[in-house]
């Protein structure tokens, strides 16, 4: 059997070449970074099984900030991460949280189930990536890191930018 050996220019899933990033300043890199997993985390809330599409997404915002992280060249901690994202999406409130479980859960109903589902869950999937992606580059864009990282100072900007990402998404989905 042949293995295929994956070059740099082969990115696998929604990483990002490197060659696709030369010579952008890092708010650049960056918005690429954010649009890219914008629509992978929206692509997650299609998958027909109820959670996986859930873990999906989340697996998506993981490794953007883990771009992210690198492109700023900070050092990134999964356990960080989850430490400062969970106060950030309670500051959403229970609508989005509570419309997110509830769009995953109704796909186990045969047929209506997952239309229903298809219709919320990659929109609110892709505005909280939005918003995520958006505050940790202003965050490290200002010289943050995720040890600095405020969830609590940082709420109504994040709130601010997942309405924006609804918006974004919206503007995706029509074009």
């Amino acid at each position: 059997m042949v293995e295929k050996k994956t070059t740099e220019k082969e990115p696998v899933g929604p990483e990002i070449a490197v060659e696709e990033l030369e010579g952008l300043t890092t708010l650049e890199q960056s918005d690429k970074i954010t649009r890219r997993f914008v629509l992978w985390s929206a692509g997650g809330g299609l998958l027909p099984v109820p959670l996986i599409d859930l873990t999906a997404i989340f697996a998506a915002q993981v490794t953007m900030i883990t771009q992210l992280s690198k492109v700023y060249e900070i050092p990134f901690s999964e356990h960080k991460f989850k430490n400062v994202l969970l106060p950030l999406l309670g500051s959403l409130g229970i609508m989005p949280v509570a419309t997110g479980l509830l769009s995953s859960a109704v796909k186990v109903i045969p047929g209506v189930g997952h239309l229903i589902s298809g219709l919320s869950l990659p929109a609110m999937a892709g505005a909280i990536t939005y918003a995520t992606g958006k505050v940790f580059t202003a965050h490290f864009e200002a010289g943050g890191t995720l040890l600095d990282f405020n969830p609590e100072g940082m709420k109504e900007h994040y709130k601010k930018l997942f309405e924006e990402g609804k918006e974004e998404v919206k503007t995706k989905a029509a074009a």
